[in-house]
C-alpha cells in the first residue's frame, strides 16, 4: 500500500457566475489536464440571498457532465427537453449534457436565507461527447451513509466504498464521490483507486493530509471589539488538496474535526477544446457547437 503525496494545497478563489452569483472556484478553465477527467469545481455557499438569487439563467452545455450537490437550501432546475425539478438539502443531480442541452439553475435559500452547495464538471471522452442527454436526480435518503467505529461518517454519492455503492451509475469517468466527516483528533487512512486522479475539498474544520500542513482557512475581515481585523476562518474552510499517485490517503483531523469531499476519476487523456459551458476535443468541433447555437440546431432529436 502506498500513501498518496500531496502535490498542492490551495484555497478556492472568489468569482462570479450566472447572472451575478457569488461563489468560490477551486479549479477551472486553466490546465484542464491537471485533474483530468474533472474540469471545474465551484463552491456556491452564501449566507445572503442577494449573493445568489439571480441564479444561473438559461445557458447551454455540450460534451460534459455536471454534478450538483446541495447541502442546504434548494436549486430549482428546468431544461430544453421539458424536465423540471428541485434539489433539496443532501440531494444530488448528475446531468450528462452529451450532445447538448439548454437549462437553468435557480438557487433558493433555506429558512435562514442560506444556500450551500457544490458543482463539479466532468469531461466526456470523444466517443460520448454527442451521447443523448441524461439526468440522474438522487434524493438524500437514497445516498448510503457509513459510520465507522471511530465516528467517521462517509456518504457514498458515486462509486463503491467500504462495501456500499452510491446510487449514481453509468458515468464515463467511473468516479468516486464521497462526503466524509472525521471527528476531532482522529487519524484516518482511506483507500483510493491507484489509477484515478484524486482531490479533496475541505469545507468544514481542518485537517492535515499526508506530508502537507493543515489547511489554513479563509482570510476574512471581521469586527472584533469594534475594530476590523483579519482572521483565519476555519468554519468556512475552502481548501483544495491535489494528490499524487498511490492507493491511500491519510487524514489527521484537527481539534474541530473535518468535513471534506474526496473525489477521484479515471483520466480521459484526450485533447480539450473548451469555451464557456462547451467542452469538445478540437477547435473545429467547438466552432460547430457555437454555430449550431446561433442557427437553432444545437439541440439534437432523441435517438
Amino acid at each position: 500500500m502506498s500513501i498518496r503525496p500531496t502535490l498542492e494545497t490551495r484555497r478556492a478563489q472568489p468569482t462570479m457566475e450566472g447572472a451575478g452569483v457569488k461563489l468560490h472556484r477551486a479549479f477551472g478553465f486553466h490546465r484542464p489536464s491537471e485533474l483530468d477527467p474533472f474540469l471545474l469545481f465551484d463552491d456556491f455557499r452564501n449566507e445572503d440571498p442577494r449573493d445568489f438569487q439571480s441564479g444561473f439563467p438559461w445557458h447551454p452545455h455540450r460534451g460534459i457532465e455536471t454534478i450538483t450537490y446541495v447541502l442546504s437550501g434548494t436549486v430549482d432546475h428546468a431544461d430544453s427537453l421539458g424536465n423540471t425539478g428541485s434539489l433539496g438539502a443532501g440531494d444530488v443531480q448528475w446531468m450528462t449534457a452529451g450532445s447538448g442541452i439548454l437549462h437553468q439553475e435557480m438557487p433558493q435559500g433555506n429558512a435562514n436565507g442560506q444556500m450551500h452547495g457544490f458543482q463539479l464538471w466532468a469531461n466526456l471522452p470523444r466517443d460520448l461527447k454527442m451521447t443523448t442527454p441524461r439526468y440522474q436526480d438522487v434524493e438524500a435518503k437514497e445516498i448510503p451513509e457509513i459510520i465507522d467505529d471511530d465516528g467517521t461518517r462517509v456518504r457514498v454519492v458515486v462509486g463503491e466504498f467500504w462495501g456500499k455503492r452510491g446510487p449514481v451509475d453509468g458515468i464515463a469517468a467511473d468516479p468516486q464521490y464521497l462526503d466524509i466527516s472525521i471527528p476531532p483528533g482522529v487519524k484516518k487512512t482511506l483507500p483510493v483507486d491507484l489509477y484515478r486522479r484524486a482531490f479533496a475539498y475541505v469545507f468544514e474544520g481542518s485537517a492535515a493530509f499526508a506530508d502537507a500542513s493543515a489547511p489554513t482557512g479563509v482570510l476574512l475581515e471581521k469586527e472584533v471589539r469594534g475594530e476590523e481585523v483579519n482572521i483565519r476562518d476555519m468554519s468556512g474552510n475552502r481548501t483544495l488538496i491535489r494528490f499524487g499517485t498511490g492507493d491511500e490517503i491519510t487524514v489527521q483531523a484537527g481539534e474541530e474535526g473535518v468535513r471534506f469531499l474526496l473525489i477521484s476519476g479515471a483520466p480521459i487523456q484526450e485533447p480539450v477544446a473548451w469555451h464557456g459551458p462547451i467542452v469538445m476535443n478540437t477547435a473545429e468541433e467547438l466552432q460547430q457547437a457555437f454555430s449550431e447555437l446561433r442557427n437553432g440546431t444545437f439541440i439534437k432529436p432523441a435517438h
